[in-house]
């Protein structure tokens, strides 16, 4: 009985909390356009939070277009073979994350680089369905490139109800093919947060409750940001776990321009997730 009791209000503790966690998004759909085949790892971590975060909010038909490796050109700070992996890892965040959590069967998860014309091609077509009443919201979390050849290929009337959300310059001046600047010339609206390493890139104990949590999805998540951490291609990463750009993505679902997020915190995301894990055990 007193087992019964104690599981009873853990899960009315976690209700609680995520309720505390507005999910008030904006009209409109959602694209991420991701790297992690750069030198950086971090997209391994933010990709698995950014979707299990849109499934507990219940957004997960919004999601409209999901591409990853978008550094097109290989840097000299990452080797061929590095990269290779980099692209199998982020494949496996995308669609074990997907599975696990459910409600994305109908969405392909596109390798930017390697299925360059699919991805630019599905991409331009979520900017083409866009309305007054039905926008588009691309969070850039990698290299704005992808982002720039899908609105060129798009139809210019449709770039008015596109909105393009980023929160770090290492992103936006890190195209081979765009710069910034000629992304924001198309006519889309620039909507920029500060920077989500602040508050989401933190001491590897600070996802501690993710390691020992008894849900696997849970589990799954903290495994991703811990490959990111032990990563050899960057050092950077040691000693941390960072989903910084999946902080777009709970600055979008809880209002964006209206009230979001903007600085988004672990105790934020935990609260989300937990949430969803208490009402909807396996």
């Amino acid at each position: 009985m007193n087992h019964l009791l104690l599981t009873f209000l853990g899960i009315i503790a976690c209700t609680t909390t995520a309720v505390s966690q507005e999910v008030k998004p904006p009209e409109g759909r959602i694209a991420i356009v991701a790297d992690g085949n750069s030198p950086d790892p971090d997209d391994l971590g933010a990709t698995a939070v950014s979707l299990a975060l849109l499934r507990a909010a219940g957004l997960e038909d919004r999601l409209v277009h999901y591409s990853h490796s978008c550094d097109l050109i290989r840097g000299a700070r990452i080797s061929q073979r590095a990269e290779v992996e980099r692209h199998a890892l982020m494949q496996a965040s995308c669609d074990v994350t997907a599975r696990r959590w459910g409600g994305f069967d109908s969405l392909t998860f596109y390798d930017a680089k390697w299925q360059l014309e699919a991805t630019i091609s599905d991409l331009t077509a979520a900017i083409n369905a866009s309305t007054a009443n039905d926008p588009l919201w691309i969070i850039e979390a990698g290299e704005p490139d992808i982002i720039g050849f899908a609105l060129k290929a798009s139809q210019k009337e449709k770039h008015q109800f596109v909105k393009v959300v980023t929160h770090h310059p290492a992103n936006d001046d890190a195209g081979d093919f765009y710069e910034w600047k000629q992304i924001l010339d198309f006519g889309v609206e620039e909507v920029r947060i500060p920077d989500q390493n602040i508050l989401l890139k933190v001491d590897l104990k600070e996802w501690d409750w993710a390691k020992n949590h008894r849900d696997p999805r849970i589990q799954q998540i903290w495994i991703q940001g811990k490959i990111a951490e032990v990563d050899d291609v960057v050092t950077f990463q040691k000693g941390k776990w960072d989903c910084s750009d999946a902080g777009m993505v709970l600055y979008w679902l809880t209002g964006a321009t209206n009230g979001g997020l903007a600085q988004g915190t672990v105790e934020d995301v935990k609260a989300l997730l937990t949430g969803y894990i208490a009402l909807h055990p396996e």
